[in-house]
């Protein structure tokens, strides 16, 4: 048995740890073929496969990878001494510097990796081309690790074709060879791609749980379970099938609901709730179980609701959730919220925020005092708003602290307290600490009483920046409901910089999206005059200004392109949405800054419909508007605008 692996590397490039001898010239592969190669090298499986390009002699580049992308003009030698400085006190190797630094790409790195060991290279590879079985000898955690797969095996040839990321993981190679008792013809891939093909693949193999046949077997009072090994229980890989398949699915919770016959689970993915899986009525209490030995609960509380928390590496990436038990007619239901940090994305430029608004915001948040309400029902985004909003002012200069229910996110260079209500720390006894802390920017998750509300304002009064929450439909009842609280009217007047209403929309997949001619009518009822859309003029009653009061001209951000003159996108579905035609969210966004009109106002107590009709006078632009600049810009679809906005129809 041998192991067609890549020969050392060239000096200068970290060394194997048992680097083997280089072949001799007479073993020299032709161009393309793998190292070692004793039967003949298959057709590659993909039309996107390449072949290394051979080099002088053996057919491999002796020289340094940094020279060689030097030489393919993909970075210079500025850029190469750059990666070279801090690759050391990085601890990774050159190619890894370079893609980090953003000055060239993964794929490019596999390519000069090609040339240095002879190795074919892909830059893709389609999932269904996998033999899933191969993975039922490989644990998932070492294909993960060492960024190894195999992939096709020729039982006739005793070869075993494998992707790799690293030509220079010589050891793990030689285990894989003897694990499969075969030639291995090892093809390069980039990591994220090698990555992304392991976890779908291993997804694949999870087991879907029989529980119609393991009824008998697992008895709702059998507590053996609990304790059982992955493998072993049944109910264990239901439990960790559902939240694996959740986090794929980008789902921002999971359902479980007993019914009278059935427990139902259901994902909301882009905040529309779909049922995805049901299971016998039996085996509830052991699900319900699991969940809370996860989550750290008392298992034998049924009666009362519970709440906990559960954190799991899911597919190399940290996923926190939150769990929230309660007892109803059939039996115990839980709701577990799914936290995916890198799935995050803590900037205002990048949550949908129109450029004039978001000159508006940036300006509000870098005063030293006053409030910045964000408005909106639960699920709208407000809690990343105000975390992208805590990144764009938190320098070391500035002493930043949060109380908030719950910590959703650990913010780097911020103290952050999360309420307890078990001991009484509440969002006022919070607050009120922290005006003892020295803070510059205080951040309370939710306005939800009358002393909370009045410390807040105290504390904008004093010289702080306040950022908050509170649960109103639109940015002119926020005014409102401060004195519906009991906060005087001229303290709010006096303390209020600007209130931000948001909701979010799910973008089209920009896979399947059709273009349809949409009827005047409903252009009308969203902001757009039909006859100047029609005719491909501006055609937006509200549109977006630059700060001279220049209309901004309608493009499609990056991702996206605009629908053809006189059409706009509607939803069709693929496998790349999941039949749904959407895929993903963006906010919608009505911003309202306190001006000394909004102030009269607000201090002679006006209703906030009188509130919101002065402000549409001085610009305002409502969620439709803003939902209608989004459509316009080939992200969302008429009909997705209106059922979120439904309350401003």
């Amino acid at each position: 048995m041998s192991t067609r692996r890549p020969p050392p590397p060239p000096p200068g490039q970290n060394p194997p740890r048992r680097p083997p001898p280089p072949p001799p010239p007479s073993a020299a592969p032709a161009q393309g073929q793998p190292l070692h190669a004793s039967a003949p090298t298959p057709a590659p499986a993909q039309p996107v496969a390449e072949a290394a390009p051979a080099g002088p002699a053996l057919g491999l580049e002796r020289r340094p990878l940094g020279e060689l992308l030097i030489d393919e003009g993909i970075i210079t030698h500025e850029q190469l001494a750059e990666a070279l400085s801090i690759q050391h006190l990085e601890s990774e190797r050159v190619g890894e510097s370079l893609v980090r630094l953003e000055h060239c790409t993964e794929l490019e790195v596999m390519r000069g990796l090609g040339r240095q060991f002879g190795l074919p290279v892909l830059d893709k590879l389609a999932d269904a081309e996998i033999q899933d079985e191969l993975c039922e000898q490989l644990p998932i955690g070492y294909a993960r690790g060492n960024l190894v797969l195999p992939w096709r095996l020729d039982a006739d040839d005793d070869r075993l074709d494998v992707l790799a990321a690293d030509p220079l993981k010589l050891d793990e190679l030689d285990d894989l060879a003897t694990v499969y008792d075969a030639d291995l013809e090892v093809t390069l891939i980039p990591p994220s791609v090698i990555l992304e093909l392991i976890n779908k693949t291993y997804s694949k193999r999870t087991k879907d749980v029989d529980l119609e046949q393991k009824e008998d077997e697992y008895g709702e009072e059998d507590e053996d379970i609990l304790h059982a090994s992955a493998e072993d229980a049944p109910i264990i890989r239901f439990v960790n099938s559902l939240i694996f398949n959740a986090s794929k699915s980008k789902a921002s919770d999971i359902h479980i609901e007993p019914g009278d016959k059935e427990v139902v689970v259901r994902y909301r993915v882009d905040g529309v709730l779909k049922e995805v899986r049901r299971a016998p009525k039996g085996h509830l209490s052991s699900i319900v179980a699991r969940v809370k030995i996860m989550a750290g609960l008392n298992i034998a509380e049924k009666r009362l609701p519970q709440d906990g928390r559960i954190r799991r590496k899911i597919a190399g990436k940290e996923v926190d959730m939150r769990v929230a038990t309660a007892p109803v007619s059939h039996g115990e239901r839980i709701t577990i919220r799914l936290l995916d940090k890198s799935a995050v994305m803590l900037d205002l430029d990048t949550i949908g925020i129109a450029p004039d608004h978001l000159r508006i915001v940036k300006e509000t948040i870098h005063r030293p005092h006053g409030i910045f309400l964000v408005t909106g029902p639960t699920g709208s985004g407000k809690t990343t708003t105000l975390y992208s909003a805590l990144s764009e002012i938190n320098t070391p200069d500035l002493n930043i602290l949060t109380v908030e229910d719950p910590v959703e996110f650990q913010l780097q260079g911020i103290s952050q307290v999360q309420v307890n209500a078990k001991i009484d720390l509440t969002f006022a006894k919070g607050l009120r600490s922290f005006l003892r802390h020295d803070p510059d920017v205080i951040m309370v998750g939710e306005i939800r009483d009358l002393e909370t509300a009045e410390i807040a304002i105290q504390a904008s009064l004093t010289g702080h920046l306040v950022l908050s929450t509170i649960h109103t439909n639109d940015a002119a009842t926020g005014i409102t409901r401060l004195v519906d609280m009991g906060v005087q009217p001229f303290l709010v007047a006096s303390s209020l910089v600007a209130l931000q209403a948001q909701r979010l929309i799910r973008r089209v997949c920009p896979h399947c999206a059709r273009a349809v001619a949409p009827d005047p009518k409903e252009l009308d009822e969203m902001g757009i005059i039909p006859e100047a859309f029609f005719a491909g003029e501006q055609c937006l009653k509200v549109p977006v200004r630059e700060e001279d009061g220049t209309i901004i001209p309608i493009t499609a951000p990056k991702g996206y392109s605009l629908p053809p003159q006189g059409t706009l996108w509607a939803a069709e579905g693929c496998d790349k949405c999941n039949g749904t035609g959407y895929r993903g969210r963006t906010g919608v966004y009505e911003l309202l800054a306190v001006t000394e009109e909004i102030r009269r106002l607000a201090i002679r107590n006006a209703s906030g419909a009188e509130i919101k009709r002065a402000a549409i006078e001085q610009g305002l632009r409502t969620l439709r508007d803003d939902g209608a600049h989004k459509v316009l810009s080939g992200i969302s679809t008429i009909d997705e605008v209106m059922r979120v906005t439904a309350e401003e129809a």
